[in-house]
């Protein structure tokens, strides 16, 4: 399994890019978002949830996602992890993921830890204009997760921003490489999916060559018995 990490600001189009790579490969690939990860407070009321520092990389469960990760990459089904952004909760599923042959991994703190970043084979960074990052933020949040102006505008200047001058604007030293535009840049598309194949037919090959030698020598059995 190949696990390619996908990291920048929210909004930056991580998401975008992780699901043009799986629809363009030829392969079985699979996107988990961090987001799914986060710590669950659903003992906490409502009013606490809310103000929750949901951009600080402590608010994930590393361990949780790793110990995934891990299960994947050795061949075993997963339990889907989900979040309900509206009530701030986590909504995970009994439903299965089956071990992929890429593994896309997307999310803001997605390099913070060290652990994580050593089972990728692919770091990409989204290295897109912070303005054109909180438009992005706005419509997303607006449509897909039922907040306000008010609230998108006071969780930017209250966390949003700090975090990412803090954290995030600093994992593009542990990228690979950068991606300019957003998530629909072709060119990096194309680049990306054509690493991944090219990777995997070579994985295929080394097991392929492994277990040809590893093969009992039956032409040399036979001279021995006979």
């Amino acid at each position: 399994m190949i696990i390619v990490g996908i990291c920048g600001a929210s909004g930056s189009g991580k998401s975008t890019l992780a699901k043009a790579i799986r629809d363009n490969l030829t392969c079985n690939a699979i996107i988990i978002g961090q987001d799914c990860y986060y710590r669950d407070h659903s003992e906490l009321p409502f009013e606490q949830r809310v103000h929750i520092n949901y951009d600080e990389p402590d608010v994930f469960d590393y361990d949780e996602m790793l110990s995934d990760i891990q299960q994947l990459a050795e061949g075993h089904p997963i339990t889907k992890k989900g979040y309900d952004y509206a009530n701030h909760m986590r909504a995970d599923t009994a439903e299965l993921i089956e071990p992929p042959d890429v593994l896309l991994l997307e999310g803001i703190h997605i390099f913070h830890d060290k652990r994580m970043c050593d089972q990728m084979s692919l770091k990409v960074y989204m290295h897109v204009d912070k303005d054109i990052c909180l438009l992005r933020r706005i419509k997303r949040d607006i449509r897909a997760r039922g907040r306000s102006i008010e609230n998108i505008a006071e969780q930017y200047l209250a966390t949003v921003k700090p975090m990412y001058e803090e954290y995030i604007s600093k994992y593009i030293d542990d990228a690979d490489f950068a991606i300019m535009r957003g998530g629909k840049n072709r060119m990096a598309i194309d680049a990306i999916c054509a690493y991944l194949m090219t990777k995997l037919l070579a994985e295929k090959y080394d097991k392929e060559q492994e277990a040809a030698a590893s093969e009992p020598d039956i032409k040399s059995f036979l001279a021995e018995e006979g």
